[in-house]
């Protein structure tokens, strides 16, 4: 696997310091897995970041700091226990594999995988269901070989990585392991390769922004 597109600075320091939304941190988080050089410059930016806390003079604590948190403890909420047998049978497992034979990546085990949903000719995708914030905008896009995705910009930034086969836009061609990061700048319309289809984990900060007449009629039923 050559990989080609990286994630940026911005996006790797916001990482390291625990400030990038869940859905995003989970495409990121797929692409680390698979991305050596990406992996050494975010071990650079937490090394920086923990000296940074390191340096910082000592704050004194209130008096009464261990009494408060003591008091906020037994103010907590009781819940039950939930066992592992319990909680694996609440959530459907994912599935071990994509379409093709693909495999789901190791960020993506513990999330909840949708069926896959016609949204366009060729085009289909699947919600992924965040055990931390199910609230995420983060999807599975399935594509088929020659298709194109709607013409398109972003409020916020899209954060997209290829699972498997290959895409083009104005931009580069992003092949397995390629992150694609697109700001509100950016108008593109991505197009599949004829090779074969593309599996590729989207999220967003924000929302899509479908041009032309033909987008803006569906876009209230494209949830991506």
């Amino acid at each position: 696997m050559t990989i080609r597109h990286h994630a940026t600075d911005e996006t790797l320091m916001r990482y390291a310091a625990g400030q990038l939304p869940a859905g995003p941190a989970r495409v990121l988080a797929v692409h680390l897995a698979t991305c050596p050089c990406c992996r050494s410059r975010l071990g650079e930016f937490e090394a920086v970041g923990g000296a940074l806390l390191e340096a910082m003079p000592l704050a004194p604590m209130a008096p009464d700091a261990f009494a408060a948190a003591l008091r906020a403890i037994d103010a907590e909420p009781q819940y039950a226990a939930v066992s592992p047998l319990s909680r694996a049978r609440a959530m459907p497992s994912a599935p071990v594999t994509l379409p093709g034979g693909i495999p789901l990546p190791a960020a993506l085990r513990d999330c909840e995988i949708g069926p896959w949903r016609w949204i366009g000719l060729g085009v289909r995708a699947s919600t992924v269901r965040l055990p931390e914030d199910r609230q995420a905008r983060l999807t599975l896009l399935r594509v088929g070989p020659g298709r194109k995705l709607p013409d398109h910009g972003h409020v916020g930034t899209e954060f997209t990585q290829v699972i498997s086969g290959s895409f083009s836009d104005g931009y580069g061609r992003y092949g397995p392991g390629d992150l694609s990061e697109m700001d509100q700048e950016i108008e593109h319309q991505p197009i599949v390769d004829p090779e074969g289809e593309c599996i590729c984990l989207a999220a967003l900060e924000g929302s899509m922004r479908l041009n032309g007449f033909f987008g803006r009629l569906v876009q209230p039923f494209v949830r991506i």
